[in-house]
């Protein structure tokens, strides 16, 4: 599988990541799934402190422990699960992160993290605490490099200003095309890698289609919208190929786009989107074509 460096760093990440959300805490079934990605050439791997309590990232770490130094594990910090688990607290200090890491580390059962992402942000954020926390970390030698996950316009302007970030990791697919107007192009400007997730768009995307709609839609489109647009997609493009392929592909036909980060709950569902991945690249006009059919929207928030 094709390896694409990640911003700055000396990370070669594969064009398809998996998303370890998704792999659920039967460790054997998640084993299976892993084991089946590393047979796939898949050597990207992303989890979250946050993702069951912590208990994704043992199981990750157990199901990598034999090829570690063969593969790139990414985890995220920042949100603080309350003493009860019914739910979790914003906490970007950096207190709070030079501790969490260290729980990071215990449960991956890893020296190292290759790349440690800050899981959110505000503006209202003491950034300046953050990325300190971040940096010496980095040269404490726990962090290879850090990156953040948001959609957040000012936010992520504020940290490709003010901090050696490598990735950014956010949401971006046909159907939420709001990246490509401002941060796609701003990020590639400054040789910042983007990671997408939600390229599938809760399943829209795929082969279940319309299956997966609700009546309200999907962000700024309409159930109305959805079925046009899906139908003109599966006529105009999708008609020699999978829905699938051409979602993932089309993030990938973006220069920013480093890997997409794409989740799998079973060995078959994986296969399907490494078939994907690899399948042949988009061409300008299908591209086009895609853009015509599925309007695009900037953010209103966050400015």
């Amino acid at each position: 599988m094709k390896k694409n460096k990640l911003g700055k760093s000396d990370l070669l990440v594969t064009e398809l990541g998996l998303g370890c959300m998704s792999l659920g805490t039967d460790k054997a079934h998640a084993q299976k799934i892993v084991e089946a990605a590393l047979d796939e050439g898949i050597n990207y791997f992303d989890t979250a402190d946050l993702y069951d309590f912590g208990v994704n990232e043992e199981i990750v770490g157990q199901a990598l422990k034999h090829v570690r130094d063969q593969v790139i594990i990414a985890t995220k910090v920042g949100n603080r699960w309350n003493e009860k688990k019914e739910g979790w607290n914003w906490d970007p200090s950096k207190t709070y992160i030079k501790e969490a890491v260290k729980q990071s580390l215990k449960r991956l059962d890893t020296d190292y993290i290759d790349l440690y992402q800050l899981h959110g942000g505000t503006i209202e954020d003491h950034m300046d605490e953050t990325i300190e926390a971040f940096e010496e970390l980095r040269t404490e030698g726990f962090i290879r490099y850090y990156g953040i996950s948001s959609i957040r316009p000012n936010v992520i302007r504020e940290y490709v200003k003010k901090a050696n970030i490598v990735s950014v990791m956010m949401q971006y697919s046909i159907l939420d095309r709001k990246p490509e107007e401002e941060a796609l192009p701003f990020l590639h400007k400054h040789n910042i890698s983007v990671v997408t997730r939600g390229s599938v768009a809760k399943g829209l995307l795929s082969e279940k289609g319309l299956e997966k709609a609700s009546a309200s839609g999907y962000l700024e489109h309409s159930y109305e919208d959805l079925q046009q647009s899906i139908s003109e997609l599966q006529e105009k493009v999708a008609h020699s190929r999978s829905l699938t392929e051409i979602a993932l592909r089309y993030n990938l036909a973006n220069p920013a786009v480093a890997s997409v980060i794409v989740g799998a709950s079973s060995v078959e569902q994986l296969k399907d989107n490494v078939k994907a991945v690899n399948s042949l690249p988009l061409t300008i006009e299908e591209v086009a074509l895609i853009q015509k059919i599925v309007p695009s929207h900037t953010y209103q928030a966050h400015r």
